[in-house]
This record gives C-alpha cells, sequence and structure tokens, in this order.
C-alpha cells in the first residue's frame, strides 16, 4: 500500500539502485530522518530537504520566509527522530539577477532560524542558476535510548498532535488563491525540544510537513492501521484554518488534507504510556493534544464527514501540487472526494 502514494514510487524506484548502509536503522520511510549507529553506540540522524516547489509556485516569494523554512524543514526532520541538532549545511543557488536586499533578506532567515532552534550553519555551497534554489543537509545525535520512527503504532493507540493543526494550508490558500480578505501568519518552528521529551515513551513519530491528512496516511501504512478522528477534532485546527474555512465557504477538514503542513508533530502513546508522555511536555510551549485514536480498520475516519479510505487518501495525495492558478481547483478535487467519501458512508 505505500508504494499506492506516487511520490512513495518515485522514491522507492530511485532508491532501488542503491545499496544499503548496514549501520543504517531505518528502513526506506520508515523514519523523517536517516539513522546511523556509529561505533561508540550514538546514533547519527541525518536529513536533507530543498525548498524549491515553494520558491517556484510562489508560495515563499519572501526571501526571509524561504531562508527560515530551508532550515526549518530540515530541523524539524530531527525533531520527528528526537535527535539534537548538531547544525546544518546550506546549499544556494542564486540567479545573477538577485538583488542585495534579497540575499541579504534570505541569510537573516537562515539566521534566525537557526538561533530560533539554538544552533548553528556549519557551513555549505553556493552556486549561479536560473532560479533561486535552497538545500539544507542537517545532522544531529542520539547518545543514548532509542530514536522516533514512523513505526510503532497498534490498534487503540492513542495519537497525539504538539499543537494546533491546519495552519500550513490556511496559509498556502491565502498566499496562492489571493482570497480578498484572506491573510495568514506562519512562521513554524521545528519542535526540537519535544521530539527531545517523548521519545523515552511515544511509539511512533512523524512531522507534519506534507499536511495532517498526509502523514496519517503514511503512518497508516506504514503500520497496517487506520485512524479515527476525536468527536471535536475541529477545534484541534489552528484559528487561521479556521478563519480561512469561513472565509472561503468550505468546509474546515480541507485544511487537513492539504500538501502544506505546519511542522508540528504527530505521535502515538499507547493508554499506559500517554499519562507518562503528556506529563513529558507539560514543561514545554505549545500543546500536546489528543487528535485520534488508532484502529485496525483501514482509512480514517472523520466524524461529520465518514471514512477516508485508502483509496481516497491517495487520490487526495496524488493531486497535482497546487500553485497560483490551480489553487481553486485543487480545492474542489478535495471536495469532491471528500463528498463520494461521505455519500458511501451514508448509505
Amino acid at each position: 500500500m505505500i508504494t499506492d502514494i506516487r511520490e512513495n514510487a518515485a522514491i522507492a524506484s530511485l532508491a532501488a539502485s542503491f545499496s544499503r548502509s548496514p549501520r543504517q536503522l531505518n528502513g526506506l520511510q520508515e523514519s523523517d530522518a536517516e539513522l546511523i549507529r556509529l561505533n561508540s553506540g550514538t546514533i547519527l540522524a541525518l536529513t536533507t530537504d530543498a525548498i524549491a516547489e515553494e520558491i517556484a509556485s510562489g508560495l515563499y516569494a519572501d526571501p526571509w520566509l524561504a531562508g527560515w523554512m530551508a532550515v526549518m524543514v530540515n530541523f524539524s526532520d530531527l525533531a520527528a527522530v528526537g535527535a539534537e541538532p548538531l547544525g546544518i549545511l546550506i546549499a544556494e543557488t542564486l540567479p545573477a539577477d538577485i538583488s542585495e536586499g534579497t540575499t541579504i533578506a534570505l541569510q537573516k532567515g537562515i539566521r534566525d532560524a537557526c538561533i530560533a532552534c539554538e544552533s548553528h550553519v556549519l557551513g555549505g555551497d553556493t552556486n549561479a542558476g536560473r532560479m533561486l534554489h535552497i538545500t539544507g543537509t542537517a545532522v544531529g545525535i542520539i547518545t543514548s535510548g532509542r530514536p522516533l520512527t514512523r513505526v510503532g503504532i497498534r490498534p487503540d493507540d492513542l495519537i497525539f498532535s504538539t499543537g494546533p493543526l491546519g495552519e500550513g494550508n490556511a496559509f498556502a490558500a491565502a498566499t496562492l488563491a489571493a482570497v480578498k480578505g484572506l491573510t495568514a501568519q506562519y512562521r513554524p518552528i521545528a519542535r526540537l525540544r519535544h521530539g527531545l521529551a517523548i521519545r523515552p515513551r511515544a511509539g511512533a513519530c512523524m512531522d507534519t510537513s506534507d499536511g495532517v491528512l498526509a502523514t496519517l496516511d503514511q503512518l497508516a501504512r506504514l503500520n497496517n492501521v487506520g485512524f479515527l478522528l476525536v468527536p471535536d477534532w475541529a477545534s484541534r485546527l489552528a484559528p487561521s484554518a479556521t478563519a480561512a474555512a469561513v472565509q472561503m465557504g468550505i468546509p474546515p477538514w480541507v485544511f487537513l488534507a492539504g500538501p502544506h503542513g505546519e511542522f508540528e508533530l504527530i505521535f502515538s502513546a499507547s493508554q499506559e504510556q500517554a499519562p507518562a508522555v503528556r506529563e513529558s511536555l507539560r514543561p514545554l510551549s505549545g500543546e500536546c493534544v489528543l487528535i485520534a485514536r488508532a484502529t485496525a480498520t483501514p482509512g480514517i475516519a472523520i466524524p461529520g464527514l465518514g471514512l477516508l479510505a485508502p483509496e481516497d487518501l491517495a487520490a487526495i495525495r496524488n493531486l497535482e501540487m497546487p500553485s497560483k492558478n490551480t489553487t481553486l481547483p485543487y480545492i474542489r478535487a478535495i471536495l469532491d472526494i471528500g463528498q463520494a467519501a461521505q455519500n458511501r458512508t451514508t448509505k
């Protein structure tokens, strides 16, 4: 089922010709960062991510935000495995006609994000090219205990989030659809301290970089489970997502379904471990919000909508990434999939 998702299938095809390191602890798609055991027993966590589509689509038109996100997308992957960051390498491809002001704003975004994460730029590379392109490679360590991975969820486990959901897709709607009167503040912070806190007791973990339903669906496929959202799931939405749903006249679940996230951590805990996990997060900023329960039934059940079966979720995740000209048709496609699921459920 994992390769029913176009991106997963592409990754599997690209990786098929590579040999796997005997030191690597995670399988393909099984964790947000790659996990390598060193001779000392320390686990090295490595991840790399590029900011390209977001710049090309106009989503990160602000160079400061592009720099900020180049850091946060990578450190968020470290957070999802419970690693302590050592730093990040940054590769920048800069157009020949880029202005000095744009370059300065870009570097400030990178700097400010590193300060927020209490980490550093370790080095990198610069190149000239036709379009602005930024790639980060973050490095972290786990000196004792096990890492968090995406595997380890069983039916009846509880599913939590470290904060409100849907803000990333509200920001994307505000930016790309340019709906009059709709604005969204967007400055996600990698939940590094949260990942460290939950690592001893949480079951599985993944960040919401690709949106909430994509995260839950990926976890469901890897663990052969389904999820039932809590009855008051809409109260778990960020205020910006609720406001965007009202302003655009669409059901709020759409802001769980889009492909742009808010970089919260979604993690599981057994019924027995849940109180201790929640207690471990109490001293930290953010929240520990119950959002769902794992079930033996495939798919994601959303009270008020119905059951989104694996094929529905694959159809949503396989939609082309929206741009300024395609955002509203993209939303309509999601609504059509949801309506079909709702009709099926009420028959």
